[in-house]
């Protein structure tokens, strides 16, 4: 009998094999086959996930397998994993065989350290994206593998901003704010952990995979399984070689779906950000731009990534949701599924694709999801009713609702279970919020587009969402927020 296989490099896969490599890492392999512009790596399979749960020394067990693949990835980049001149840094990121869009961990710019962030300068001649690879590296770190709250991290990083002005972005940081960030990031993570930032890359690697393990069974996850009817898959785990939408105002970030989410229209919707890492576009932090925007700004990204998008289309069969990062103007694509897409946006893709030969009537009929088909009835404001309109923001998911104003999702769960109606109000919202989404009628967020965490997941429950609200203000502390200057 033939002995399991817990490690596969990209190369090795195809998207049949979605129950052992997870949703991610199939379609990583499958676009790797197609030729596609893939940054390379493996995945380390959702068996292995469930064998660890089993046996927490597993992990031990087949570190000879993960070394043997970091290896062969060191070959395909030409890099060297610790070098302390042309450092290969990986993304670590979770994959299960169903989407649970934002749900798990990811850690990005794995593998830099005090040394070779120097040489990391040096090499690309960008000392300011350097350090603010190594400041975003400590903060995913610190959050998702050590347990440091996040917002401890936010709130250093909203000091420095502050005093550099109102209004400041990640990207007017300077080279000595981004040291500052780091210095005091350092000072955080050994108050609070009682030990230095780990320097070893390896050491930041297994501690890393661990904790991707682990959050298969954090409780957002288990929450989101379990109000979704999903299945204890286990999840895989993606180590991949970064690419950086960070590298500079000729880089960017973000995510594109190849028909519109919403309304399931047959045009390609999307938003992005220069001069930025994936997850700022999903978490919501900037209000990001709109894809066709892109054209104007970025042609060829542009021209070559719609191309992208029908083939992946046509080779699915079905709308994708794609992950893309544009290093110095070279595209690469980091994820595609299937996407999430509201119960009207459903019907009008399955008759669509039927029409135009993707699918057989039969298959059209299989995709209607029932249980969606109530939330087509969406509630509207009557025009004809005198309101007072307080702000706009982004139409992220579809409805109306009314109900009482919360800032934290502990206070929408428990409001909710009290017979109360509620409406969660956040500057954006974190995987962590989700038993909040969840409980809330509807969510309003400060920034985010329709691409963010709030609007992916409140798109797949059927709930109202308008993001990116920039006129409102508000203070989560003392629970208030200000429309114009209004309480």
């Amino acid at each position: 009998m033939a002995k399991e296989k817990y490690v596969y490099m990209f190369s090795e896969g195809s998207k049949e094999l979605k129950n052992t490599l997870g949703g991610k890492g199939a379609n990583l392999a499958e676009m790797t086959k197609l030729g596609f512009p893939i940054p390379q790596g493996f995945t380390i399979t959702c068996q292995a996930c469930l064998e660890y749960f089993n046996n927490p020394k597993f992990l031990e067990e087949i570190t000879p397998k993960i070394e043997a693949a970091l290896k062969n990835l060191e070959k395909l980049s030409g890099k060297s994993f610790g070098s302390k001149t042309d450092p290969l840094l990986v993304s670590v990121r979770s994959g299960a065989p169903m989407s649970m869009p934002g749900m798990m961990d990811t850690v990005l710019n794995l593998g830099l350290t005090e040394e070779n962030l120097i040489g990391l300068a040096k090499k690309t001649g960008n000392e300011r994206f350097a350090l603010d690879a190594y400041r975003r590296f400590i903060q995913m770190f610190g959050d998702v593998v050590m347990g440091i709250v996040h917002d401890d991290f936010e709130h250093i990083l909203h000091g420095v901003k502050d005093k550099v002005g109102k209004d400041t972005q990640d990207t007017d940081l300077t080279i000595d704010h981004l040291k500052e960030l780091i210095k005091q990031y350092k000072m955080l993570y050994k108050e609070k952990i009682g030990e230095e930032f780990p320097d070893d890359p390896k050491e930041q690697l297994y501690k890393t995979v661990k904790a991707v393990f682990d959050s298969w069974d954090s409780p957002r996850a288990v929450y989101y399984r379990k109000f979704n009817r999903i299945p204890n898959f286990g999840t895989a785990v993606n180590i991949q070689q970064m690419v950086f939408g960070n590298m500079g105002d000729s880089s960017l970030t973000g995510v594109a779906f190849t028909r519109d989410p919403a309304t399931g229209e047959k045009v390609k919707f999307g938003e992005y950000l220069t001069n930025a890492q994936g997850e700022d576009v999903v978490a919501g932090i900037r209000t990001p731009k709109k894809f066709n925007d892109m054209e104007q700004e970025f042609p060829k990204v542009h021209a070559e990534l719609s191309g992208l998008m029908d083939k992946l289309e046509d080779h699915y069969k079905d709308m994708q949701d794609i992950e893309f990062t544009a290093q110095e103007g070279k595209l690469y694509l980091l994820q595609t599924r299937t996407g999430k897409r509201t119960a009207l946006a459903m019907v009008k893709i399955a008759i669509d694709m039927m029409h135009e030969g993707y699918v057989t009537e039969e298959e059209a009929i299989l995709r209607v999801d029932a249980d969606k088909l109530t939330s087509l009835l969406f509630k509207s404001i009557d025009n004809k009713a005198d309101y007072e309109l307080l702000t706009t923001g982004i139409n992220a998911s579809p409805g109306a609702v009314s109900g009482q104003v919360v800032f934290e999702p502990e206070d929408a769960e428990s409001w909710t279970h009290a017979g109360k109606k509620v409406i969660l109000v956040r500057p954006e919202t974190k995987p962590d919020d989700i038993h909040g989404l969840m409980a809330a009628e509807g969510v309003l967020t400060v920034h985010g587009g329709k691409t963010s965490h709030a609007a992916v997941v409140a798109r797949g429950m059927g709930k109202p969402a308008v993001c990116g609200a920039s006129d409102i203000f508000i203070d989560v502390k003392k629970k208030f927020f200000r429309v114009k200057g209004q309480e």
